[in-house]
């Protein structure tokens, strides 16, 4: 069977490997000169930066594209297990290491917020069992065939639904179980995982930390682009073939089936297309005139992001590799994002900064800063204007928190904006992970991975279930070559 994966995002890659491995011929057509979409990267002077994802957690989920074509990971990339999570930074001056061994953890918060570690031992439990018992479930599965709602362990999950806080938001929840207000915030911004606000996302958003605290948070050796440059070369060495700089201009179809796509004006068959672009481009795009699912694409875009790259000319040893310097009104700065579509004056920074570990990302003695706030998709504002009063108020925020002005600090720096994130990677309005989970019924409205319309059309990506990040990412890729294989049997 011949097959077309439209984008080399890291869905698209994971598609095509899997593809390949059944056998199948796969072509892999890229709009940019490059693979991996959001996860690049690109150097400024002697600073080498990751340029979009920056955490990596559930790392089997790329051992197991390997193990898939019966190649060993380790000789492609490899990783370590962080020994801290997070630094966490609020705003009234505490400071909170988030250690990944547990006993070190519980002991911390106990210190640092006079919280019972019984508190947080049991939030963690409760975090575990939701991911174990709902969450990995529905992640893993196409929402929208009837044979998963059949399967014993998702009808398990069904019967226990109200102990998974869907019919509360992710803060109720929080608030209920944890009560201490700094940690409540600390578990609130796992909705900012899948670009949400955690004061309208549904609770069962508290698996996620679970992800972190119990199972670990990783850096690939390299930084984060080695796992675009493994999976790519496994897809290379398994015989996927690429093309670059050549964006498809149309999905061509014919009735209920897709015949092909057209590149540089000429037709390419196929037998199953794949589309990793994102889902409301594929249709608006590249097929204009194909009935799409209006409702669907119409749904809240997720966050975007603004981020600085700054070239330091100094180390910091309270930093280490992922940093969180809180907002003082965490619900004010979500109700700016998503209800005034705006970026709070006192936002939540997140620095992270691989040169801590990745030997020659900085020059000695100084370090990587990829600094993100969190802001809304792209629906018209004034970027230039928001970027130059961000960049002042994060300046001065992280000046102030570290009792260090910053600023002349800064010898090399780049930025990216929603605008820019839409014409880099095709996301609409620059949302990072397609629509919002902002909704109890986010999760099933998420469009699916296959198309009504025609029946060799697939999806994968982050604008599509299971949703955006590394992680859900490849599990979408996973899904729909399962449903192709399906479709193939039948």
């Amino acid at each position: 069977m011949k097959a077309i994966v439209i984008g080399s995002g890291v869905a698209g890659l994971a598609a095509a490997i899997r593809l390949r491995c059944k056998g199948h011929e796969v072509h892999v057509f890229e709009a940019n000169a490059y693979p991996g979409g959001k996860l690049s990267e690109f150097s400024l002077g002697a600073y080498r930066f990751d340029a979009g994802p920056s955490l990596f957690t559930l790392p089997h989920l790329v051992d197991e594209l390997f193990q898939l074509a019966g190649r060993n990971p380790r000789q492609y990339f490899n990783y370590k297990r962080m020994d801290v999570c997070c630094q966490y930074f609020f705003d009234d001056g505490t400071r909170l290491t988030a250690f990944a061994e547990r006993s070190k953890l519980l002991e911390e918060v106990k210190a640092k917020l006079q919280i019972d570690a019984a508190v947080v031992e049991s939030y963690l439990n409760r975090s575990r069992e939701t991911y174990e018992s709902a969450g990995k479930i529905f992640l893993q599965n196409s929402l929208h065939k009837v044979d998963t709602w059949l399967q014993w362990p998702v009808v398990k999950s069904l019967v226990k639904i109200y102990r998974y806080g869907i019919f509360s938001s992710m803060h109720q929840v929080n608030q209920q179980r944890v009560k201490h207000p700094k940690l409540v915030q600390l578990f609130n911004r796992y909705a900012t995982y899948n670009g949400s606000n955690p004061y309208r996302a549904p609770g069962i958003l508290t698996s996620i930390p679970h992800l972190e605290f119990s199972i670990g948070t990783y850096l690939p050796l390299g930084g984060m682009h080695d796992i675009t440059r493994a999976i790519y070369k496994l897809a290379v060495d398994l015989g996927v073939r690429f093309s670059f700089q050549q964006p498809v201009s149309q999905i061509v179809t014919s009735g209920k089936k897709v015949s092909g796509v057209e590149v540089s004006g000429q037709h390419v068959d196929a037998d199953v297309v794949v589309s990793n672009m994102d889902a409301y481009y594929t249709y608006r795009k590249l097929m204009p005139r194909a009935s799409a699912p209006e409702q669907t694409l119409s749904q809240e875009r997720s966050s975007s992001a603004l981020i600085f790259y700054w070239g330091i000319r100094q180390s910091f040893h309270e930093l280490d590799l992922h940093n969180i310097f809180f907002s003082g009104d965490y619900e004010k700065e979500f109700q700016h994002i998503f209800d005034i579509r705006s970026v709070y004056h006192d936002p939540t920074v997140y620095v992270n900064i691989t040169s801590k570990y990745v030997h020659g990302d900085a020059p000695a003695g100084k370090e990587n800063w990829f600094v993100m706030v969190n802001v809304p998709a792209d629906n018209g504002q004034d970027w230039d204007a928001v970027i130059t009063q961000t960049r002042r108020n994060v300046l001065a925020k992280l000046s102030r928190s570290l009792g260090t002005d910053v600023t002349p600090l800064i010898e090399v720096e780049d930025i990216l904006d929603p605008r820019l994130i839409d014409l880099k990677t095709s996301s609409y309005q620059g949302s990072l992970y397609g629509t919002s989970s902002n909704n109890r019924f986010a999760a099933f409205l998420r469009h699916k991975n296959f198309s009504s319309a025609f029946d060799n059309l697939f999806f994968c990506g982050g604008s599509v279930h299971p949703g955006g990040g590394i992680p859900l990412c490849l599990l979408s890729g996973k899904i729909a070559e399962e449903l192709i294989a399906q479709k193939n049997r039948s």
